[in-house]
């Protein structure tokens, strides 16, 4: 099979022919980049012992990859703007496939951090140019759906690809879930090779231009907006499990449960983001932000009953997906003519936010107000995150008048 030739997408019946094989690749991007960002999380302890040191040392990989995030998102997609779109989705997913095969090649903790770093740089870069892509060959009325079908990818991998994972490195060695997740790199290189057309890059594209995107008051304020207002969900993901037993009084064997429930929200919520974004992206934010406070108060209240939690967890990840698909695209809408450098900059801002609701959630822990007080943490940020989205409409109809 050899890659389609170069197509200009001008035609309604070239999108349709290429839409479903070339959203399935990009969606299996998707699907390995959560594989690898959440499962470390489950194999730490055994991470930890490998390259010999404590659990909270052991930690530090986790935050590596998100800082590689922070990192790659800006500067891989600023310094691939010119690039055709399929040409620079197989250099990141080349780079993804190193970084992974590095991980599992460390020997050392030095070493393993280097490779979360270098494994996470392609992380933002690829979503971003993979939901332009899809975007692309989808109808206008579409378009909010052809970016949740990519986003689909990750929250599948939270219910499939992390638990498979996690279960290879725990009876095979740690190192086998970062062979696998070098494995799906490599096919998500071949199907981008052989599914996506050839979508032109920008070659107007400048340093100035791209980084014009940072003198757009809107640019910033949902940028703001997602790394304050999604940290409301880790606020609670993060400390899900002694929520669960210590204040449900639930058993160990109920997390996984739960856990389970978080990642079919996601998949439910992403679906759903998709059919809002068609019908309007920032009402469908507002609604998400509102929501997911409101649901996170509900989580407080109903955290000591057990079981009857379970489908308010289902309920905040639904409503966290809502969030990050419609963020995805409301950057994509304000950023100009820097759509690479916006679309990217999504989730450099998640990463923010996940390391925000994890910090102040353990802050209130440590004051000894209980593992329930993260989530009056998460609705406290879903709040702020709001207050930044009406400030956002607030001086979006101001422009307009004046």
């Amino acid at each position: 099979m050899t890659a389609p030739p170069d197509t200009v997408l001008d035609h309604p019946a070239v999108r349709a022919a290429h839409f479903g094989l070339a959203v399935l690749a990009l969606a299996m991007g998707g699907f390995a980049i959560g594989t690898t960002e959440f499962v470390t999380m489950g194999l730490l302890p055994q991470i930890a012992d490998g390259v010999g040191v404590s659990i909270p040392t052991g930690g530090h990989v986790i935050s590596a990859y998100a800082l590689g995030v922070v990192v790659g998102a800006p500067v891989l997609a600023f310094l691939g703007a010119r690039l055709p779109r399929r040409a620079l989705l197989v250099a990141l997913m080349a780079a993804f496939a190193v970084g992974n095969a590095a991980s599992a090649l460390a020997t050392s903790y030095d070493a393993l951090v280097v490779a979360r770093f270098a494994a996470g740089l392609p992380h933002g870069a690829y979503f971003g140019v993979a939901s332009l892509v899809a975007a692309s060959l989808a109808p206008p009325s579409r378009k909010g759906r052809a970016v949740a079908l990519v986003m689909l990818g990750l929250s599948v991998a939270n219910v499939v690809g992390v638990p498979a994972a996690t279960w290879m490195g725990q009876h095979l060695g740690w190192r086998t879930a970062f062979w696998a997740v070098t494995v799906l790199g490599l096919l998500t290189l071949a199907m981008v090779v052989w599914f996506v057309p050839s979508v032109a890059g920008d070659p107007e594209a400048s340093g100035r231009r791209e980084l014009s995107a940072f003198a757009l008051p809107q640019v910033w304020l949902t940028l703001l907006a997602g790394a304050i207002g999604f940290g409301g969900m880790f606020a609670v993901y993060t400390y899900i499990a002694p929520t669960v037993t210590d204040v449900g009084s639930l058993g160990q064997s109920a997390v996984p449960v739960f856990l389970l429930f978080f990642g079919l929200g996601m998949v439910a919520g992403t679906w759903l983001a998709g059919v809002m974004a068609d019908w309007s992206i920032f009402r469908s934010l507002l609604i998400g932000g509102a929501g997911m406070g409101l649901t996170l108060l509900v989580f407080w209240l109903v955290a000591p009953l057990g079981w009857a939690a379970l489908p308010v967890v289902f309920l905040i990840t639904v409503l966290g997906s809502v969030l990050v698909v419609n963020l995805q695209l409301r950057l994509m809408d304000v950023a100009g003519e820097a759509q690479a450098l916006g679309a990217a900059m999504n989730h450099a801002s998640l990463n923010v936010a996940n390391a925000l609701g994890a910090w102040l959630g353990g802050v209130v822990i440590a004051a000894g107000w209980g593992f329930r007080a993260p989530a009056l943490v998460g609705a406290a940020l879903s709040a702020a995150g709001l207050a930044v989205l009406l400030l956002s409409a607030l001086l979006h109809r101001r422009t307009r008048v004046s």
